[in-house]
């Protein structure tokens, strides 16, 4: 998906964007090996001769030169539930506007998670919200609606728009979240990791509350890629401060940079074998990379959970 290097106005309208993303990754996806799961996912069939032509969508033959009727579903098929850690450090990297060729984390949280609920509107499936930093934010159950969706992308765009300071424990919160959620779900939650608190312990014993009532949990582990994984700055000397917890130091990246990045990779690969110990799906995602990732982890989960 190249939108983010092609458009370089602010991000306003997640409705307009959002349908954008989708369509983008199902032109994509219709010339890639993976055709026949894209036309499963796009809720298109081929068409065949001798159909009526009533449902043929002219706009997907206009893209790839095939011609496909579109299928209808009446009944809701999914419920899924989006998890947004609003804390301070998901504020970085700062920006002064979240801009489409330039998100921070939460905004690239922000913008996947409403391209996730075009999808699932296609898709005629349920969505819900939970946002929390150092309280839980907000919160809105699973439904199909319209209006509903607007509801919920109207929370999202302000995520966009304002800015916390906050710390969080994150395993508090996903025990609260869990609480609400009594039907089985499909789970996503979009997070840095990064908290005050670091009891492992007590983290995945939360991941683990959320997979109660036989959920499938997700979760997209976001990160900037150049500075948070590569650790990727000049050679001048840095004044590095904590976002959450105000504290500072004063380092030559290329000092620590090895050891740093030894470190993180190590911290990856903890977060991805207790997640697989706890057969929850963990996807690393890098903000400047797009939204494939995100949307492809949603076409392999759907087929699972059907």
């Amino acid at each position: 998906m190249k939108l983010l290097n092609q458009q370089h106005s602010t991000v306003t309208n997640l409705d307009v964007l959002a349908k954008q993303v989708v369509e983008g990754f199902i032109t994509g996806m219709h010339k890639s090996p993976f055709h026949g799961f894209s036309v499963e996912f796009s809720e298109h069939k081929l068409y065949n001769k001798g159909e009526s032509t009533r449902h043929i969508d002219w706009k997907m033959f206009a893209k790839t030169e095939k011609l496909y009727t579109k299928k209808y579903e009446e009944e809701t098929n999914l419920r899924c539930h989006i998890i947004i850690d609003n804390s301070a450090s998901m504020q970085y990297p700062k920006i002064k506007n979240n801009s489409l060729t330039q998100l921070n984390k939460i905004g690239f949280s922000a913008v996947a998670s409403a391209s996730l609920m075009e999808i699932l509107r296609r898709q005629r499936d349920a969505v819900g919200l939970s946002i929390y930093s150092d309280s839980y934010e907000y919160y809105a159950p699973e439904k199909g609606s319209d209006r509903h969706r607007k509801m919920l992308l109207h929370q999202l765009e302000q995520l966009l728009v304002s800015s916390t300071k906050t710390t969080t424990n994150t395993y508090q919160y996903l025990h609260e979240i869990a609480e609400k959620l009594h039907r089985r779900s499909l789970l996503f939650l979009f997070t840095d990791m990064f908290q005050t608190t670091t009891d492992k312990a007590l983290l995945f014993e939360a991941l683990r509350h959320l997979k109660y009532n036989k959920h499938e949990v997700v979760l997209f582990h976001t990160y900037d890629e150049k500075t948070e994984l590569e650790f990727n700055f000049d050679k001048t000397p840095k004044k590095f401060v904590d976002i959450e917890t105000r504290e500072e130091i004063n380092i030559y990246p290329e000092n620590i940079q090895q050891n740093y990045k030894e470190a993180v990779s190590d911290y990856f690969n903890d977060l991805k074998n207790n997640c697989l110990q706890y057969k929850i799906d963990y996807v690393p995602v890098s903000i400047s990379k797009g939204f494939d990732t995100i949307l492809t982890t949603y076409l392999n989960s759907r087929k699972k959970s059907k």
